[in-house]
């Protein structure tokens, strides 16, 4: 087995979107290369209302796939096709947008006013960009959950870990999506393929993560690699990038650790991004702009 390194140490830095979401951002709207086949990740996690309750107003999408899992509080969606709902704590929902959708996205929050979640996004290849926009919605008792002798638990949101398969199919990508809780001081290895993009996002607790010849911890600030003492622990809120390997190894803290395990194949295909919308060239995107603007991007 061979350890995969750090790559990237990434802080979440505080953002503002839709109508005035107070969120934090662990990658997107750069140079999105090393997460491929991944846009986006945003943390919505917000113990005040005012922050949020805003939402998402209605907006398009094109070209992507958005990924939704909420861990308290509620989302009401709903969009141009017709479809409504709720994502409740512990549901996912996955979009894919494909040709083209309207939709918005209205935190509600629970009773004591915490609205906890996160959002990928996830590009789709060329060759399924134009394909008919769905929905796989998935409440939480229907998410299969493994626990290892050494108390280990994992989600299996989508794709197959641990002998479990996780109940979103047939997504383009192939990703792994778990949500994984180390108990406090264990040291755990986590099998990823070699051929896949791997990143970890801390939202509770912290841990090390392991280089091959050593625990090197994952800092709450972007690290300077000239810095002779970086921070000693992997904290809530901090994203880790890893290299080629097939495994990944993590070392809880005193308290324990849970975080985002999130792996896909690259597409290894170019992006044109702007805003909501994610296409391969330049031509299609404008395309996609001049549709919005002349009331034409909704295709029968």
């Amino acid at each position: 087995m061979s350890v995969r390194p750090i790559k990237r140490l990434i802080r979440s830095k505080p953002t503002l979107e839709g109508a005035g979401v107070h969120l934090r951002r662990a990658f997107g709207f750069g140079n999105t290369s090393d997460f491929d086949p991944f846009l986006l990740l945003d943390d919505f996690r917000n113990d005040v209302p005012a922050d949020y309750l805003a939402g998402f107003p209605w907006h398009p999408h094109r070209g992507i796939e958005t990924i939704t899992y909420v861990l308290a509080g509620t989302v009401e969606h709903g969009d141009s096709i017709g479809h409504s709902g709720t994502i409740a704590a512990g549901d996912v929902q996955w979009m894919t947008a494909g040709k083209g959708i309207i939709h918005q996205e209205m935190p509600k929050g629970d009773q004591t006013g915490r609205m906890h979640g996160f959002q990928l996004w996830a590009n789709l290849p060329a060759s399924r960009k134009m394909t008919e926009p769905r929905y796989q919605e998935v409440v939480s008792k229907d998410i299969p959950e493994v626990t290892d002798d050494d108390g280990t638990i994992v989600r299996v949101v989508c794709g197959s870990f641990w002998g479990k398969k996780g109940p979103v199919p047939e997504v383009a990508i192939d990703p792994i999506y778990l949500d994984v809780t180390v108990p406090p001081g264990r040291k755990k290895s986590l099998p990823v393929e070699t051929t896949r993009h791997a990143f970890a996002y801390v939202f509770s607790g912290d841990a090390k993560f392991c280089n091959a010849s050593e625990p090197l911890a994952v800092p709450t600030e972007p690290s300077n690699w000239l810095d002779t003492a970086p921070p000693s622990h992997a904290e809530n809120q901090s994203l880790v990038l890893f290299d080629k390997g097939d495994e990944v190894m993590v070392k809880a803290g005193e308290d324990g650790v849970r975080f985002l395990l999130v792996s896909g194949k690259p597409l290894g295909e170019p992006v044109a991004w702007y805003g909501p919308i994610v296409m391969n060239t330049q031509a299609q995107l404008q395309e996609a702009f001049t549709e919005l603007r002349e009331g034409t991007f909704l295709r029968e």
